[in-house]
């Protein structure tokens, strides 16, 4: 008998050892919140003085104007100009246009810059760590963004690289991982992690690393297949994704998804749409609930992860155009 008692104890304990540790698991990846680097402005910013007494003279220096000629300088305003669906400065000019197909709305930004410092990365609260969200909107003004778009989640998982504004906060590797790379002259590459470590990428001169994926578009070829999707998610979603037209010229994409108004699209058909407006790389960001587009201090797009309720999900990290 004292046996059996003794047997039954043990189980007793056993099995609520094993809840508090599954319990703390799941808290520990999706609640409890570590910082682990709060990023100093110099990382992050550019010299917003400079810039703006750039922008009050009309004057630009021979680095910032030969990447205007490369942009295409009819694209660029001496001073700021702005309208509901247009911003033009100096070094920065952005176009929203809004597409319907696949019944569905599809939100494009048409984005020309000077130079890829304009072309940067934030993470929520300003701090690269565990659990740490923010709306993309709240991102975007802390970051004094112009156009911003969510990025690529980084603390949704544990492994994938992290390189930000030519930082570098993870270096582990993520098997198979499709990543995109800006380089500090704006091109665009798609790398496998593993292939070449993050470390290379930052010594090569990496200024970004976007990691989620896949790529949808490469040499303005369509790369994925009809029926690919990303992990679980839903064949027809919100989307966002980020392209390159040429040197210097960007396209920011979010589609509306999962209501009875957009329906929302596949990778295939995201590829096909983008590639369609001349892109020569495009590549996936985070999607569903996360998909959202910021303009000039306004909400673009409907962001939703239920269909039921029009709002934004808090995301880890942003995209965006600014000083």
């Amino acid at each position: 008998m004292g046996f059996l008692r003794k047997k039954y104890v043990w189980a007793i304990l056993y099995t609520v050892l094993l809840v508090s540790f599954t319990l703390y698991t799941a808290l520990d990846t999706f609640v409890i919140t570590r910082v682990y680097s709060v990023v100093q402005s110099e990382e992050r910013d550019i010299d917003s003085s400079a810039n703006s007494s750039a922008a009050e003279s009309g004057s630009q220096n021979e680095s910032s104007a030969e990447g205007t000629e490369s942009a295409g300088s009819s694209q660029f305003t001496e001073s700021a100009v702005i309208t509901e669906s247009s911003y033009s400065d100096q070094n920065i000019s952005i176009t929203i246009t809004e597409y319907r197909e696949y019944d569905t709305t599809i939100y494009v930004a048409d984005v020309y810059v000077s130079s890829a410092e304009y072309l940067q990365t934030a993470f929520a609260q300003n701090a690269y760590g565990q659990n740490i969200t923010e709306k993309t909107s709240v991102i975007a003004e802390a970051s004094n963004a112009i156009l911003a778009i969510n990025g690529d989640y980084y603390g949704s998982q544990k492994k994938g690289y992290v390189l930000k504004n030519g930082v570098l906060y993870r270096e582990a590797s993520s098997s198979d991982q499709e990543d995109l790379v800006i380089w500090e002259d704006g091109s665009f590459e798609i790398i496998t992690e593993g292939e070449v470590s993050a470390s290379t990428l930052l010594d090569n001169g990496a200024l970004q690393v976007l990691s989620f994926g896949p790529a949808l578009v490469v040499d303005g070829s369509v790369s994925v297949s009809e029926s690919e999707e990303v992990g679980k998610a839903k064949a027809s979603n919100p989307r966002t994704a980020i392209a390159v037209v040429d040197d210097l010229h960007y396209l920011f994409i979010v589609s509306d998804g999962r209501t009875d108004e957009s329906e929302g699209l596949t990778l295939y058909q995201l590829a096909e749409f983008v590639q369609g407006l001349g892109a020569e790389i495009v590549y996936n960001l985070d999607g569903g609930g996360s998909s959202t587009m910021y303009f000039n201090g306004e909400i673009i797009n409907n962001p939703t992860s239920s269909g039921n309720s029009i709002k934004e999900r808090s995301v880890s990290d942003i995209v965006y155009i600014g000083y």
